[in-house]
């Protein structure tokens, strides 16, 4: 008997005294699948680092991961890998930080228009985000918000493969919303309820949406503040000054969503038709002080732009790229529609606004950050679909060079800025000794070519490596379904 209690003794302490290479215990059957490197010590050689800061890239590199973290990098003649680490070879290869999505939901678009309805990708999209070298997402509203929470804590116990996830709250949506999924605020008080109940459940963000009222706005803004929790907004009843003097913190999508150029808007009300305004965004001069005055205010305030180029190229006309990977993903059903709708798009080029609305939401981002603004990244998957996990993401990088920032501006403004918003500079978003290894290895250079950002090969999460290929292969033919 007094064997038996000492071995079920020993048992027990087996947990506290685990080796490093005990660490892939912790993942499920289902992401052990997914996961290709996965050791105490692992040397990162020859390789390309591009560190998130905006730095220039450099060659031939040495970069150590030990227990989950970076604990050295520099060049290889004189960055030494430890006795007993697993050594990979990068010749040829990148790294960059992971990508920090800033406006990353977890739901897509379904098929059939008869209701707009956005389901969500729980099984799909956490995969995908990460197979495209995305390690941190901020789900920027949630139809789901019960689903999103519980899915972070099954990712952050390893039964699931996919990104460390900021939950945002339920959108903050006033009367008119054009969803089911999107609760309608009462009143000022609905608001700041809404806002306490979902912090004591656990979202980190909120994000009000186009019908809120300025009063229910400030009430959200007020209670989240009281807590330490930032507010963005997708508007269209407030302008984004106002929104800033009411205490945002961040404005998704940039001037193609701001109506306060609008010489119709009625204070605290939507317009009717937002192409309109839209079309008269055409005729706002980017030097002009009217523009220029909104850009002072929203940086006076430390207001934020979230990027999100991908869904808004999906309106211009024979203009988003064709890319396998992206209609492979999908549900047959779901990529019929979405190519129905994207050949109806192109049959209208004539008429169509968007390729100058889109070149000029590009000039505002520019000018933004010229100005001294903050510009965070993201796809924001919706529309009527084409916007995927993940490939989005990369693509959002792509567009910002082709908005006029250098591919090394571009990735510190998908990694650094994201991470800096949400507190975690001092863990992510770069590359240096000691910070979280979340690391992203890539075939090619980007720092020269962009394009490169797709060439995803291996991504590391706190340190584990996982393949790319497998990750993206097991989310075939299911976006638009789950």
């Amino acid at each position: 008997m007094h064997k038996v209690v000492i071995s079920v003794f020993c048992l027990l302490l087996i947990p506290a005294f685990a080796t490093p290479q005990d660490a892939n215990s912790k993942f499920s059957p289902a992401v052990r699948a997914f996961i290709r490197e996965d050791v105490p010590v692992i040397a990162l050689t020859h390789v390309r680092v591009i560190d998130g800061t905006g730095a220039g890239a450099r060659s031939d590199q040495t970069l150590v991961i030990s227990n989950g973290k970076i604990s050295a990098m520099g060049p290889a003649d004189s960055t030494k890998p430890p006795a007993g680490a697993k050594i990979l070879d990068l010749s040829g290869r990148s790294v960059i930080p992971g990508l920090v999505g800033m406006h990353d939901h977890m739901y897509y678009p379904s098929p059939g228009h008869s209701l707009a309805l956005y389901p969500e990708h729980a099984s799909s999209f956490p995969r995908l985000y990460l197979a495209g070298g995305v390690t941190s997402i901020r789900t920027t509203g949630s139809v789901e918000p019960y689903t999103d929470l519980e899915l972070k804590l099954a990712i952050d116990d390893g039964q699931i493969a996919g990104p460390k996830i900021h939950a945002t709250g339920p959108y903050l949506e006033g009367a008119g919303s054009f969803t089911p999924q999107m609760r309608q605020l009462k009143d000022v008080e609905d608001a700041r309820r809404t806002v306490e109940y979902w912090i004591a459940e656990g979202v980190t963000s909120f994000k009000a949406y186009m019908n809120i009222t300025p009063d229910e706005l400030a009430a959200a803004v007020q209670a989240a503040h009281a807590h330490g929790i930032k507010v963005t907004g997708h508007l269209c009843s407030i302008g984004f000054r106002e929104a800033a003097a009411l205490g945002i913190d961040d404005l998704e999508h940039g001037l193609v969503v701001d109506t306060e150029f609008f010489p119709s808007k009625k204070h605290g009300e939507c317009p009717a038709d937002t192409s309109v305004v839209e079309r008269g965004l055409l005729d706002i001069d980017m030097a002009g002080a009217p523009i220029q005055e909104m850009i002072r205010d929203l940086v006076a305030h430390h207001v934020a732009i979230t990027s999100t180029l991908p869904v808004f190229e999906t309106f211009v006309p024979n203009r988003a790229p064709t890319d396998e990977r992206v209609l492979d993903a999908m549900l047959p059903e779901t990529r019929i529609e979405y190519l129905k709708a994207r050949a109806k798009i192109s049959d209208g080029a004539a008429k169509s606004f968007w390729p100058a609305l889109f070149k000029r939401e590009m000039e505002f981002e520019r000018e933004f950050v010229k100005r001294g603004g903050m510009l965070l990244a993201g796809l924001d998957p919706t529309g009527y679909g084409g916007v995927i996990a993940g490939y989005g993401d990369q693509r959002e990088v792509e567009l910002l060079v082709e908005a006029g920032f250098t591919p090394l501006e571009a990735i510190h403004i998908a990694t650094s800025n994201g991470a800096e918003f949400l507190g975690e500079l001092d863990r992510i978003g770069t590359l240096a000794a000691g910070k979280i290894a979340d690391i992203v290895v890539l075939q090619g250079d980007p720092s020269a070519n962009i394009k490169d950002i797709e060439m995803v090969e291996l991504v590391f999460k706190d340190g584990i490596g996982y393949d790319s290929a497998k990750l993206m292969e097991s989310a075939k033919g299911q976006v638009g379904l789950r």
